[in-house]
């Protein structure tokens, strides 16, 4: 009797043991699949390699962009243009100067011109006495301010015998003539001259009409 108490309350215990003991959780293929570094293909395996490089660019695409400076200029080449428009400005400014000079010598000699012409025009009527001292004296005159001229660029220009040059001659008169042909300068009234290649004082002159009827 006391024997089957005792072995009841054996059985009883062991009972009770088993029922508090926990039984290890058998885990399912769905939670072995989620496991990383269990099941083959898992995203944890994937994306292991990739996880700094995407970090890199969230970081980039984070930082404001960095502003663009600007491209240094081409020092060689500007300092070529320099000196090219340098270059032009003094040879601009040395023209400039050769002109005022040139006008300014121009005014002079047209005040002179004048008493060349009277000269001239003197020795003309005293053709028939060049033995003359008074005329000698006054050819002397002429010629040195002839020379002055020369010296200064300014040389006289003839026109009897060619045709009406509108940009160097003034016709005054149109004549018959009986030794030039129609169109063509007869008689010269004022001596054209030219002042280093450009015109100083055009010339009056009478065109011939051609042979009188």
């Amino acid at each position: 009797m006391f024997f089957g108490r005792e072995r009841r309350r054996k059985l009883e215990e062991s009972e009770v043991t088993e029922k508090e003991e926990p039984k290890p959780v058998e885990s399912s293929e769905s939670d072995k699949a989620e496991e990383p570094g269990k099941a083959e293909g898992s995203p944890a395996e994937s994306d292991a390699p990739a996880q700094p490089d995407e970090a890199a660019e969230k970081q980039a695409e984070k930082k404001p962009a960095e502003p663009q400076k600007p491209a240094e200029p081409d020092w060689k080449t500007l300092y070529a243009l320099t000196l090219a428009d340098f270059d032009n400005y003094k040879k601009r400014a040395a023209r400039d100067r050769e002109d005022s000079y040139r006008f300014a010598e121009a005014d002079i000699l047209n005040d002179v011109l004048p008493a060349v012409d009277n000269l001239q025009l003197a020795l003309a009527n005293a053709a028939e006495k060049k033995d003359d001292p008074f005329v000698k004296g006054v050819q002397l005159v002429y010629d040195t301010l002839l020379k002055s001229l020369k010296d200064h660029g300014a040389e006289p220009f003839d026109s009897v015998g060619k045709d009406l040059d509108t940009e160097r001659m003034e016709a005054i008169a149109t004549l018959p003539s009986e030794d030039v042909e129609e169109g063509k300068v007869s008689i010269e009234s004022k001596k054209g001259w030219m002042l280093k290649g450009k015109v100083l004082r055009i010339a009056q002159v009478v065109v011939s009409s051609g042979k009188p009827a």
